[in-house]
């Protein structure tokens, strides 16, 4: 069983060695998700872009979806292992697979049926609706592929096969960025290009992944079983992966269901101004998907420590982290901020869109550095089974706060308004998330659990 990492003494060093492959794998999910942008953008044409922008939301619920058994299984099996317990882990690993397999035809089925009806309510108009459908289609097409390829990657960050989680995303992103040149700009195919990309490079994704548990399996890797007949439903098991995956998701939703949100009030400004909030957002998403990365590559380690009731090792994992995600964010503020024309001319040429684009971007740059106490305390509730934190964060920090948030400010200041939103709640939610872990210090969830 692949677990040195987790038995590292030099905690700096074990959440480094945790959270930069993670970083790296969320690294090039965001280049593919920037390809399709950059591609799509060379047609020229607003509405396409803002096709793409709208389905953003609808992939990240398809993800997150995932994450109920991905990053609830994840969480599960840390502490699985923490305590000993290797074969309930491989247990839970063969279940995980086995629901996001099912729930993902489910899905793929439901999609096709009501794509239009989705399109519309994601914020599609009659400008852009064919658009978004093409895109649509091909996403929920692929939608089984998609939830394996993210799901295994949070459960094979939590049973130590580190390198191979950030290997079998590197090869679905990359394969999609060649496929997002050949469709859309050989085959002049579109937002369907963009999708059909996307959806194939999950698929090659997922049969990475499959093939390394094929092959952890026969070397007599303890997590892994993966024939049908280890399947297992146990109630306790099941139950502890449905808790903290629900919350998980529902950070995904709950984020998506503000994206659409978002794009609703920003669409009241044009199809301009939601191609140049889409290409904004992209760019932003850089110290996002970072933050993202090192909380989920660092979350194991902390379940693993409280499987452990190591709460000298939890506590400092937990300073580390936090620490390098604010010094992470405070430099991609600085760089976003001061170059934000250079990274928005990548993608436009268009005087007017450019200068948009430029000044929604530095609007959204903000809220960086709060990235590192948000996810990481957020993560910390979730890799502890602490369900109900975790939801509340998730819950005040994308709907409570934000919805009539970003219905005041835009009431307020307009558009600039509705883009400072986020940074606004993220400072209050940031106060939040430091009082609640200062309630449930790993001292007093350790002594807890004894």
């Amino acid at each position: 069983m692949t677990t040195n990492v987790f038995e590292e003494q030099n905690i700096s060093k074990a959440v480094i060695k945790l959270g930069i492959p993670a970083m790296l794998g969320s690294l090039t999910t965001l280049v593919y998700n920037i390809a399709d942008t950059y591609f799509v953008a060379l047609t020229k044409t607003p509405a396409m872009i803002a096709a793409v922008t709208l389905c953003v939301p609808i992939l990240l619920i398809i993800m997150s979806i995932a994450c109920i058994f991905g990053m609830g299984g994840s969480s599960v099996m840390a502490r699985m292992l923490g305590e000993g317990r290797g074969k309930d882990a491989a247990k839970c690993l063969n279940f995980c697979t086995y629901a996001m397999t099912i729930v993902g035809l489910i899905v793929l089925v439901l999609g096709l049926l009501f794509t239009e009806q989705i399109a519309v309510v994601a914020g599609a108009d009659s400008e852009n609706l064919a658009y978004t459908c093409d895109y649509l289609k091909w996403i929920f097409i692929g939608t089984p592929a998609i939830m394996l390829s993210n799901g295994l990657t949070h459960a094979f960050r939590s049973i130590g096969l580190i390198k191979e989680a950030t290997i079998g995303m590197a090869l679905g992103n990359g394969i999609n960025i060649v496929l997002d040149w050949i469709f859309i700009v050989l085959l002049g195919m579109g937002t369907m290009g963009a999708a059909l990309a996307t959806s194939l490079g999950f698929v090659c994704g997922t049969l990475y992944y499959l093939i390394c548990l094929v092959l952890q399996e026969k070397k007599g890797n303890i997590c892994v079983k993966m024939a049908p007949k280890h399947f297992s439903m146990e109630k306790q098991m099941v139950g502890s992966v449905i808790k903290i995956g629900i919350p998980g998701a529902l950070i995904t939703v709950m984020l998506s269901v503000s994206n659409i949100v978002l794009n609703n009030f920003i669409g009241i400004y044009g199809s301009d101004a939601v191609a140049s909030y889409g290409i904004a957002y992209k760019i932003d998403m850089f110290p996002i998907m970072l933050s993202v990365g090192l909380s989920q590559g660092a979350a194991p380690l902390v379940g693993y420590y409280f499987g452990q009731k190591n709460e000298k090792k939890l506590a400092k994992a937990m300073r580390v982290s936090i620490l390098y995600g604010i010094l992470l964010g405070a430099a991609f503020l600085v760089v976003l901020f001061f170059g934000n024309r250079l990274f928005a001319g990548v993608f436009i040429e268009d005087p007017a869109l450019l200068d948009q684009t430029a000044f929604f971007l530095r609007l959204l740059c903000f809220h960086a550095p709060l990235l590192g106490i948000i996810n990481m305390v957020t993560a910390y509730f979730q890799a502890l089974g602490k369900a109900a934190a975790s939801l509340t964060i998730t819950i005040l920090r994308n709907l409570a706060l934000f919805i009539p948030g970003v219905m005041l400010m835009n009431y307020l200041f307009g558009l600039t308004g509705v883009l400072l939103t986020q940074f606004t709640v993220e400072v209050v939610i940031s106060v939040i998330c430091l009082l609640l872990y200062a309630i449930n210090k790993p001292a007093k969830l350790v002594a807890g659990a004894k």
